[in-house]
Formats: C-alpha cells, structure tokens, sequence
C-alpha cells in the first residue's frame, strides 16, 4: 500500500515541481529544465528528481548548482502544496535516458543508411 502511496505523491511532486521550478524561481542560472520523473523512496523522506535540461554542458552544470542552492526554498514550496507530515529530502539528478535513447536512435539510423564507423 505504501508503494502505491509513494507514486501517487511522486506524481504530484513531478507536477507542481515543474510549476515552481518554471514560474517561481528566477535564478539566472537556471535554463529551461523539465522534471522527467520523481522517484520516492518508501517512506517518503528521500526523493530524487530526474531533471533535463536544454543546453550545452556548462550550461547544465550551472543549472544543477542553481537548483541545489533553492533547494530550500524549492522544499518548502512542495511543503505548501502537498500535505504530509514531513517534506522529503530532495536530490537533483540528470537523466541520461534521453540522451541514451537520442544516441541509439543515431546509432540505428547510421547504420541503416551505411554510415556507421
């Protein structure tokens, strides 16, 4: 049951993580990011946010350190929105399943057209 609680809240975190991390925090180091996912863990204190980011490499490091320093500010937003007794932790991740994804497709694409080293 708790598995099930755990997914609902972290569909609702992915959901009103991407409303305050698009609308209410104005850092300039933070370009244009999309929450991918939000993976909690079973008793609700740890959660990792899988983030993309639209950008070079610099520009997503930049990105990372801007969310970690609102970190705060971030939690205690989630705090507002969703009641629970204790807002999780919170860790910012990249997700390279986009990226993997983008390569094996060029990968297969390569190939079917003969030009694959």
């Amino acid at each position: 049951m708790s598995d099930l609680r755990a997914n609902r809240i972290a569909e609702q975190m992915k959901k009103e993580l991407g409303d305050i991390i698009g609308r209410k925090i104005k850092d300039p180091r933070i370009g244009f990011v999309t929450v991918t996912d939000v993976e909690l863990t079973g008793d609700l204190q740890q959660a990792k946010v899988y983030i993309s980011v639209l950008g070079n490499d610099d520009e997503k490091k930049e990105t990372l350190i801007g969310l970690g320093k609102a970190k705060g500010f971030i939690r205690s937003e989630i705090g507002k929105r969703i009641r629970l007794r204790k807002t999780p932790e919170i860790t910012f991740e990249f997700d390279e399943a986009i990226e993997y994804g983008n390569r094996i497709e060029k990968i297969l694409k390569d190939l079917n057209e003969g030009t694959y080293d």
